[in-house]
């Protein structure tokens, strides 16, 4: 073959291979095309050194907000916030090293509005220019939902405030930290006071609406480097470190009862309450997160228990009294099963006649090893927890059964919780109680104060029809120390008004004197009778007399006895002159 001819060929075959290249390379471009401009997710490529962008897709354009001509002229600068271009820069350079970086960051929308992405780098030739292929996955919705599941662990839903969790943790990384020329780390452990009774009177919802006040008003009244959290129901706490010395935590903590005790105005209701508040201090107290927190609630009973609207300080002869109310709770739950409760009868006696028309029942409990409990000691404590529905119960069984075996039509008077009221099934146990005891119902009386009347008032007026109805009689115990008592009168046709025994004690006040006046004379106009708690003396006795009470109970006449004791002091009921009624000695 000719040079010439072997010329012509070879130019042939390299014009051939040319033209394979160029068709090769249509098509990839064809194919990139295809694979970048209809991904549905933003893509980018750009240049290594300046990061401006070679090319973007439909979905990144719409990622950002700007259209693809735009962002043509702009650079990964441009859409990402200032304060992470140092971290952009950094995984720009690892492109080229790693097959694939992953870095979380933010982007930029032409809104200025900031979304959370996941940046993926690539680097490769593109037209034959090194060049870096990034795509953005958005991930603003889900950072939001981690972001408010996080938030949500670790603060109350009601009042957004730290939660118990979120206040232990900061109270742990403070006992850290804590370093003696810092100053001390303060634990304040409050509850509020009448918050039941708001409850009880407004409602749930108000009671809700309260609670996100109070928050509000310790957020905005403490420092911001102050810990403010609720743990649950009324109960709220407040971290502060450097703490100089106890006049600095006491200043903090008198401001702090200061701030809750002022009026809210919630739903149009001007409500006041108070607030306790139990105080521990690091190192003194404790160095960890439990001991303070268990010794700040010490402190906090010990401010409720003397009188509220106050605070306390830990002392060491407190973590004693827990202790023993402990083990007064462990024995208490064992005393009903144990058979250590008793009833007790405080007679009724008619001031116009002298003779005995009842009797009160009080619960008693014979400890085996401290002897008789007082009663103010162990009721508030089974209310407390939960012990006082069953040992209600227990009250109205053996009641009922005690006075069906006494002669005649004495009444027996049984006191009712707003708890029993609570548990739904008051009017069966009332029912059971008669049935198995054979006692007519006209001759038991149950004793209700306000407070049941505040709670579900709609629900429990229903109740006390219901009983009524069955022939029981009713009656207003501690009358005239509430607030709404009067009003209820109306809402309900109680049989028997009882004065309270703070008024009958202190008759030569003038004010209790006008206050007993006027309940007798309430009583003489409506038709209901009265009774007189708490009478010692025979001027109280003349006194109740001469206004027109028509009973009294006190030990003037008697104090509660055992049942043994009922049928004597009926016998010699018998021969008193009402005139006297001379104080029975049992």
């Amino acid at each position: 073959m000719s040079d010439r001819a072997m010329t012509g060929r070879a130019m042939n075959d390299l014009a051939a291979v040319r033209l394979t290249e160029i068709s090769d390379l249509k098509a990839r471009e064809a194919s990139f095309r295809l694979l970048f401009d209809g991904n549905p997710i933003p893509t980018a490529l750009c240049d290594p050194r300046s990061y401006g962008f070679l090319a973007v897709n439909d979905a990144a354009a719409s990622l950002w907000g700007h259209s693809r001509e735009a962002l043509l002229g702009m650079s990964l600068y441009d859409v990402a916030p200032r304060e992470d271009w140092d971290d952009m820069r950094r995984c720009a350079q690892q492109a080229p090293v790693r097959p694939v970086q992953e870095r979380m960051g933010r982007q930029l929308r032409s809104d200025g509005t900031l979304i959370d992405v996941i940046f993926y780098w690539r680097a490769l030739t593109f037209r034959e220019r090194p060049a870096e292929l990034v795509t953005f996955l958005d991930v603003t919705e889900k950072r939001r939902a981690e972001r408010r599941l996080a938030h949500m662990a670790h603060h109350d839903d009601l009042t957004d405030l730290p939660n118990r969790a979120f206040f232990r943790k900061s109270l742990d990384a403070a006992l850290s930290r804590l370093y003696p020329a810092q100053g001390d780390v303060g634990v304040f452990y409050l509850d509020l006071d009448q918050f039941k009774a708001v409850i009880d009177t407004l409602g749930h919802s108000t009671g809700d609406a309260l609670l996100r006040a109070v928050a509000d008003r310790l957020r905005a009244g403490l420092r911001a480097t102050d810990v403010v959290a609720r743990f649950g129901g009324d109960e709220f706490a407040i971290l502060r470190g450097g703490l100089k010395d106890p006049d600095e935590a006491s200043a903090l903590a008198s401001y702090v009862v200061d701030l809750v005790s002022r009026p809210f105005v919630i739903d149009g209701h001007s409500v006041e309450i108070a607030t306790s508040i139990g105080v521990a201090m690091a190192p003194g107290d404790g160095l960890s997160s439990d001991q303070l927190l268990k010794n700040a609630d010490m402190a906090l009973y010990r401010a409720k228990e003397e009188g509220r609207r106050a605070f306390r300080f830990f002392e060491p002869e407190m973590d004693a009294r827990a202790r023993a109310r402990r083990l007064l709770e462990i024995d208490l739950r064992r005393a009903l099963p144990a058979g250590q409760f008793e009833l007790y009868y405080q007679p009724l006696v008619a001031l116009k006649s002298g003779a005995i028309t009842g009797f009160e029942a009080l619960l008693r409990w014979h400890h085996p090893s401290r002897g008789m409990v007082p009663p103010a000691e162990f009721i508030p404590l089974a209310e407390e927890i939960g012990l006082i529905a069953p040992l209600g119960e227990w009250v109205l069984r053996q009641a009922c059964a005690e006075a069906a075996r006494w002669p005649g039509d004495l009444k027996i008077a049984v006191n009712l919780s707003p708890v029993q009221f609570r548990t739904g099934n008051l009017t069966h146990s009332i029912l059971t109680a008669l049935a198995s005891s054979g006692l007519p119902a006209s001759r038991l009386e149950l004793e209700i104060t306000e407070t049941i009347l505040l709670a579900e008032s709609e629900a429990n007026l229903a109740v006390l029809h219901r009983l009524r109805a069955l022939g029981v009689s009713v009656s207003m115990d501690d009358f005239g120390t509430g607030y709404s008592s009067l009003s209820y009168l109306r809402a309900f046709p109680f049989d028997k008004l009882k004065i309270d025994r703070s008024f009958v004690s202190d008759l030569s006040a003038g004010g209790c004197m006008a206050i007993v006046r006027a309940v007798t004379g309430l009583g003489t106009s409506l038709g209901i009778s009265t009774t007189a708690e708490g009478v010692e003396t025979s001027e109280q006795l003349e006194w109740l007399r001469n206004e027109g009470c028509t009973e009294m109970q006190g030990y003037y006449f008697s104090p509660p006895v055992p049942a043994s004791k009922i049928l004597p002091m009926l016998k010699a009921n018998e021969s008193i002159d009402p005139r006297f009624l001379p104080v029975v000695r049992h």
